[in-house]
C-alpha cells in the first residue's frame, strides 16, 4: 500500500506571509486568497511560486564525503565517450562489493551535475545515520534526450541496458540493483526500471518529468513524434513492473506534480510537500530518498 504524505513546513508562518502580501495586493478580499493557498481553487501552485511560498531549501550535509573517482564510458549506443562519476561511502574500500545505485540526471545537466548537488555527502550522511551502505554511479546521459533514443545513434537506455554493467564489471563493481532520478532523469529511471522488467530493488523518482498527454510533451521537444512518447511515458505504462519499491517525492508547485501524483497508487513511498522545481527542493527530500535506496539498519535488540 501506498504511503502518501503532504506534509508542509511552518505552513501557519507561510499562510501569514502570504495573506499579508495578498493584503497589500488587494487580493485577500472574501477570502480569496486564502482558498488559493489551500489549493481550494485553480492556481494556488503558481501564486505560492510567485510569492515563494515553496518551503526551505535544503542543504548539503556537513559531513566529509567518500571518495570520488572519475571515469569514461566509450559509449557505441551514444556514439560517444560519455562521463562516469562512482561515488562511495566513506571507509569503503576499493573492492567491497556494496550494491550501485545508478543516479540519472536532469535536462541541461550531466553526471558532474550529481556531485555538485551533494550526492556524494548525503550518500555519506544516510550511512552514518543507519543505511545499508552502496555506491552510486552517476553517467552523462545528454541534455534533452529524456533518457532514450530521441535522436539517431543516439540512445541514453541502451547504454544503461547494455554498456554500463560491462564498464562497472571492469571496475570490480556489480551491475546497478538501484535507480535514482531526478527531473528528466527520473522519468529516465522509471524507463530503465521497466525496460528491466521489475528487476530493482529500489527506485527512487524527485520531482520526474513525466507527461499526461503529447500536447504537454511536445513543449519540451524530448521525443521524436507522438507515438515516441506513448511507448516510453511511463505514464502510459501503468501495468508492467518498476521495481521491488517505487519512491516518489515531487512539490506541489512543481509544475509536474499531477502527474507525478499519478505515481501514487504504485509507489511504497510517495511524498507531496510544499517544494518547487528546484535544487533547493532536492536537496531537502533527498536525505529521505537516500534513506530509502539504501534501507535502514535494523535496531540492535
Amino acid at each position: 500500500m501506498s504511503a502518501v504524505s503532504d506534509d508542509a513546513p511552518d505552513v501557519r508562518s507561510s499562510r501569514r506571509s502570504f495573506l499579508r502580501a495578498l493584503a497589500l495586493t488587494g487580493l485577500a478580499g472574501g477570502g480569496i486568497g486564502a482558498a488559493m493557498v489551500e489549493d481550494v481553487l485553480p492556481g494556488g501552485p503558481r501564486l505560492r511560486r510567485a510569492l515563494g511560498l515553496t518551503g526551505p531549501d535544503g542543504a548539503v550535509p556537513a559531513v566529509a564525503a567518500g571518495p570520488v573517482q572519475n571515469l569514461q564510458l566509450r559509449s557505441a549506443a551514444r556514439g560517444r565517450a560519455v562521463q562516469l562519476i562512482v561515488m562511495s561511502p566513506p571507509g569503503a574500500e576499493k573492492s567491497a562489493s556494496l550494491p550501485v545505485c545508478v543516479a540519472l540526471h536532469g535536462r541541461g545537466a550531466g553526471a558532474r551535475t550529481m556531485v555538485e548537488l551533494g550526492l556524494p555527502q548525503f550518500l555519506a550522511a544516510a550511512v552514518t545515520a543507519g543505511a545499508a551502505p552502496f555506491r552510486i554511479v552517476a553517467v552523462d546521459g545528454g541534455d534533452a534526450t529524456y533518457w532514450h533514443g530521441r535522436t539517431p545513434g543516439d540512445d541514453p537506455l541502451a547504454m544503461l541496458l547494455d554498456e554500463l554493467p560491462g564498464r562497472l564489471g571492469a571496475q570490480g563493481l556489480p551491475a546497478p540493483t538501484a535507480a535514482l532520478g531526478i527531473s528528466m532523469g527520473g522519468s529516465g529511471a522509471l524507463r530503465y526500471a521497466r525496460a528491466l522488467h521489475g528487476k530493482l530493488d529500489a527506485v527512487a523518482v524527485l520531482s520526474p518529468a513525466l507527461f499526461r498527454s503529447w500536447a504537454d510533451a511536445r513543449t519540451v521537444d524530448g521525443f521524436r513524434d507522438e507515438a515516441d512518447w506513448r511507448e516510453h511515458e511511463p505514464l502510459l505504462h501503468p501495468d508492467g513492473p518498476l521495481a521491488a519499491r517505487l519512491g516518489v517525492w515531487c512539490g506541489t508547485e512543481d509544475p509536474f506534480c499531477p502527474a507525478a501524483r499519478g505515481l501514487a497508487d504504485r509507489a511504497s513511498e510517495a511524498h507531496f510537500p510544499r517544494g518547487a522545481h528546484t535544487d533547493g527542493f532536492w536537496r531537502r527530500v533527498l536525505p529521505e530518498a537516500m534513506a530509502f535506496l539504501g534501507g535502514r539498519v535494523p535496531d540492535a535488540p
